[in-house]
């Protein structure tokens, strides 16, 4: 493998051409999940587990194109209850700890010792809790749209975003009667778990669409439409729900009382400037806690990892850790 040959980038978005996988497949992980997941690049390559976000908003062909598929052999994979995986929306069995499980014997089945974990929004969640419980298996990180999954994070989802985006919030809160409106993560767990499934799925579409339409820093329509669509919606509200609940099944500031385990690794933060999703505050006390990452703020830039800015920046990132092994 010749480190110099590079594959071709599409120059307006800075991310990798389009690429299939090479094989993909199914896994059943207990007597409920099963799993869905799929490599590409370089099966000789530097081994890469991409993390999507949500939980719940599974997979996108596009998650193929951070990395030079030249030189690493991307795995991703649909969380559970996400993308592919089955049983959609299914949040019975579902915690973190479960998905850290499920990510190593997703890692013995491809026969990997050790991995470059990349993930952003909760799969930044998921990357540093992963990582703080198997750090041995861990080569680095790259990190965008910092989530931590604490208290005040979730309140700011249901209090905060409202100020930058208001008629999506009164949207949000159309179906909800005024008296419930003070819980509104109370009011839409009714609703979500609830076994008219009818009402469910369209208390689902409104969750997921609310969260698509504050992604970026212009407005991008037919994001909001994709998250809205009951593929996407099922996983996303449902799921992001359950891990509020019970705030990603984490102590109190886990991520960041347990940075140490992994402050030997190189790390990249990437976050933008003005993600309304999950404000720059996270990340900034990600970066407190580990000085050693990189981090860089896009200036340009909300929640999404393919607003230009954020695409490129992760990219290079893929691309230092390629040449240096650094981050």
């Amino acid at each position: 493998m010749n480190d110099c040959q590079t594959s071709p980038r599409d120059t307006a978005s800075g991310v990798f051409a389009p690429i299939e996988p090479y094989q993909s497949g199914h896994l059943a992980v207990d007597d409920l999940h099963t799993l869905y997941w799929e490599e590409c690049g370089n099966p000789q390559g530097v081994p890469v587990l991409f993390l999507h976000g949500g939980p719940g908003a599974g997979l996108s062909p596009r998650h193929r194109q951070f990395f030079d598929p030249t030189h690493y052999r991307v795995v991703l994979f649909d969380q559970r209850g996400a993308g592919k995986s089955t049983p959609l929306g299914e949040y019975r069995q579902n915690t973190t700890d479960l998905l850290i499980d499920d990510i190593e014997r997703l890692r013995e089945l491809m026969g990997i010792d050790q991995w470059l974990v990349f993930g952003g929004s909760w799969g930044s969640t998921l990357a540093l809790a992963y990582g703080q419980a198997h750090p041995q298996r861990c080569l680095g990180f790259v990190l965008r749209g910092i989530f931590l999954c604490t208290q005040p994070e979730i309140d700011w989802f249901f209090h905060g975003i409202q100020w930058f985006f208001p008629k999506e919030f009164e949207r949000f809160v159309a179906d909800i009667p005024s008296a419930e409106r003070s819980d509104l993560l109370q009011a839409y767990a009714r609703r979500l778990f609830s076994e008219d499934s009818e009402q469910a799925l369209r208390a689902a579409r409104s969750w997921s669409r609310y969260e698509g339409s504050c992604l970026h820093l212009l407005q991008h329509p037919e994001v909001a439409d994709q998250f809205g669509a009951d593929a996407v919606a099922l996983g996303v509200g449902r799921l992001e729900a359950h891990y509020f609940l019970h705030q990603a099944f984490l102590s109190d500031d886990q991520l960041i009382r347990n940075i140490d385990r992994i402050r030997h690794l190189p790390a990249a933060i990437i976050q933008g400037r003005y993600d309304v999703v999950c404000p720059a505050r996270s990340a900034w006390r990600l970066h407190q806690a580990w000085p050693e990452a990189s981090f860089e703020i896009i200036e340009d830039a909300g929640h999404a990892a393919f607003e230009p800015g954020i695409a490129s920046a992760l990219v290079a990132a893929t691309e230092r850790y390629r040449r240096s092994r650094t981050l």
